[in-house]
């Protein structure tokens, strides 16, 4: 028998992508979106409106035969400080507020948190989930905070933490970085070695699908990420491959890239590129994760893919 999945925030980057994956995986998917228009509708995708995460909301109709939940909406993590209020009231009240309606209803509802739940821009340490969570911003507090009201539910969840997702059409960091990429001159990150762990939309895609049903998934948190880190100079150079250049990278001192980038206005991009950020997903994996696509293609495939269409940028 064929199970019903509410996905929210289906018009997303990541909502995109997943609910014609999930729909191609055997499940009849609920899409809601505050924009149903911009969500098509596919054999096993059924679109539904989306109500405002401001205001108090009644689940029941979006639940109403759904079996699992995948909660993407919310608000993204963006530059700048948020007020913590409007974060917590979007990403935190909103969900345990869907956790307790869901109790009793649905076999597994499933968090999109973020790695900005348990750690800052950069670590000196490779991040486990059993390091005590310590977000530094209203959007990590605001994600933090939601994880916790869906244990104090009772809704039989699963969190997952990913770290910053790319593929075709991502925003944010990533889309500043292929920007920069696409600037037909050299770039002075030649020198830049620091290692990041990044997730291509497609190895978050095939977790979230793994999580949704595995029992030893069940309660549980994990991280998520490509199997290996990258540095910000073989970010660069994928992307560039994929826009079918050289990398035409030089070796600056950090201090000079430093300089130059804060004199295009793009110093908070540095302060989100510049250090080390590595996640261990052997927990993931153990359940039998495997994140089948490297950073390296990844990227090279999505700036490909914004070469035919798709805005990476």
């Amino acid at each position: 028998m064929t199970k019903t999945v509410l996905v929210t925030g289906a018009s997303g980057f990541i909502g995109k992508f997943v609910v014609p994956a999930l729909a191609k995986g055997g499940w009849q998917v609920r899409a809601a979106a505050r924009d149903p228009g911009s969500v098509a509708a596919k054999p096993g995708i059924e679109v539904v409106a989306m109500p405002d995460l401001k205001r108090t909301i009644d689940w029941a109709p979006l639940l109403d035969g759904a079996s699992h939940v995948v909660h993407l909406a919310g608000l993204a993590h963006a530059p700048g400080m948020l007020p913590d209020d409007t974060c917590a009231r979007i990403n935190a009240d909103s969900v345990g507020a869907l956790a307790k309606a869901a109790k009793g209803r649905v076999e597994r509802l499933v968090l999109m948190s973020s790695v900005r739940a348990q750690a800052g821009l950069a670590s000196d340490h490779v991040i486990t989930e059993a390091d005590e969570p310590k977000p530094v911003d209203a959007y990590g507090r605001s994600k933090l905070e939601a994880e916790r009201l869906i244990v104090e539910s009772g809704a039989p969840f699963t969190v997952l933490r990913p770290t910053v997702v790319y593929g075709p059409g991502v925003k944010g960091n990533i889309s500043s970085l292929a920007t920069l990429a696409k600037i037909p001159m050299p770039l002075p990150f030649g020198a830049l070695n620091n290692r990041r762990s990044l997730l291509a939309i497609e190895n978050l895609a095939s977790a979230l699908s793994l999580v949704l049903t595995s029992e030893r998934a069940l309660g549980e948190t994990f991280l998520v990420a490509d199997r290996e880190p990258i540095s910000v100079a073989d970010m660069v150079a994928c992307m560039r491959e994929g826009l079918g250049r050289k990398p035409h990278l030089v070796r600056v001192p950090e201090r000079a890239v430093r300089r130059l980038m804060a004199s295009f206005g793009r110093e908070a991009d540095w302060e989100r590129l510049s250090g080390n950020m590595i996640i261990d997903t052997a927990k993931l994996r153990d359940l039998g994760w495997d994140p089948r696509v490297t950073a390296k293609e990844g990227l090279v495939r999505m700036m490909r893919g914004s070469t035919n269409g798709a805005s990476a940028a």
